[in-house]
């Protein structure tokens, strides 16, 4: 079964005053200048799941402007639960709201209707900068298998800053922080489990797929090992931790301390070392093996988002990563400059075309470039 929007409406959301797309599962190939709006689309689609979107934005910063009236954008989602019909919309800068089946939602409701996952230029420096986005890398991927992730962080990490303010205010009665230091131990060790969980699963999908892409081997470290395992151990050493925090002023051991690590398998080279196309290759790799794990584990393959992406490759890998896309049976939203690109796509995938008027994106939905 396909996991796919049927519909996407949006209105006053960034560049697009007023757009209206009908789509099948098929990918969705959106070509147009720079500029014109064609990655608004994505983020538009990103929303679908729990989070702030691919671009981690503000509801207030996604309202087009000059009107910053607020914005709302509608989606009929298709997927192995059934139909829904799924909302967002802000107001006046407020925090967006999710509506399901016309009924208000908490967002984590749509972790467990769907599955979304994204490649944007942005993270071509992933295994170069810091641990913060490798993190986030880790933790998108995670989500995508665990809706309970999403609760399990939200919990966690407002218990760290409440802790963390105990620290800069030099409290040092334990009994303040007995009650927080319990659920950081108990949120911690549910995200410590569900991270390894993930990279159990990517490593059984990369493991003997047919691709072209290379294989990576992913490890998740601490700042300090060994790192605590279980609810037990994180309760002692936060404990054990406290004189160290009061001094940095801030909690310095649990799962907000972890990186990624990654290496070129066949290579045995750190991700850190390799060249940008051997980066970007790897990307796609993570990508395609976290949606051939989705598939197997939610019955359906995700909606996927690869922003640009095809720009960065040459014809043959561009052939392979399309053949790989339609081969997994996934709505792949993809941008690119110019209709050229998809060529190798046909009559497999369906056309959207981004043009600028005057500072309004407009889109014309197309059988073919």
């Amino acid at each position: 079964m396909a996991l796919a929007l049927e519909t996407l409406t949006l209105s006053h959301f960034r560049s697009h005053r007023r757009a209206a797309l009908r789509v099948d599962a098929r990918p969705v190939a959106i070509y147009g200048p720079n500029g014109a709006g064609k990655t608004n689309l994505l983020e538009a689609v990103s929303l679908f799941s729990p989070g702030r979107g691919m671009r981690r934005a503000s509801a207030e910063t996604m309202t087009r402007r000059p009107e910053a009236i607020g914005w709302k954008i509608e989606g009929l989602l298709n997927g192995p639960g059934g139909r829904n019909e799924i909302a967002f919309l802000s107001e006046n800068g407020q925090p967006r709201q999710v509506r399901i089946d016309e009924k208000p939602q908490p967002q984590t409701m749509l972790g467990r209707m769907a599955r979304v996952l994204w490649l944007v230029p942005s993270m071509d420096r992933l295994w170069i900068e810091g641990a913060e986005g490798r993190r986030r890398f880790l933790d998108r991927m995670t989500l995508s298998f665990f809706p309970d992730h999403a609760e399990a962080s939200l919990d966690y990490e407002k218990a760290m800053r409440d802790r963390n303010r105990l620290l800069k205010d030099q409290v040092r009665d334990a009994h303040w922080y007995r009650a927080l230091e319990a659920q950081m131990a108990r949120t911690g060790a549910v995200i410590d489990a569900n991270r390894h969980a993930a990279l159990s699963r990517i490593a059984a999908a990369q493991e003997g797929a047919e691709t072209a892409f290379p294989a990576a081997d992913l490890v998740l470290t601490y700042a300090e090992e060994p790192a605590p395992e279980g609810e037990d151990a994180f309760a002692t050493a936060l404990a054990e931790s406290r004189p160290r925090d009061l001094m940095a002023g801030r909690t310095l051991v649990g799962p907000h301390r972890a990186d990624l690590l990654g290496t070129y398998a066949a290579k045995g080279v750190p991700a850190s070392d390799c060249s940008t196309g051997e980066q970007k290759a790897l990307l796609i790799s993570l990508i395609l093996s976290n949606a051939r794990a989705i598939a197997a584990d939610f019955g359906a393959p995700p909606i996927l988002l690869l922003d640009e992406v095809a720009a960065h490759l040459d014809a043959d890998r561009r052939a392979a990563l399309y053949a790989e896309v339609t081969a997994l049976g996934a709505q792949a939203w993809m941008t690119g400059t110019g209709a050229e690109l998809f060529e190798e796509l046909g009559d497999k995938a369906q056309y959207v075309e981004v043009t600028d008027d005057s500072g309004e994106s407009r889109t014309i939905q197309k059988d073919a470039p």
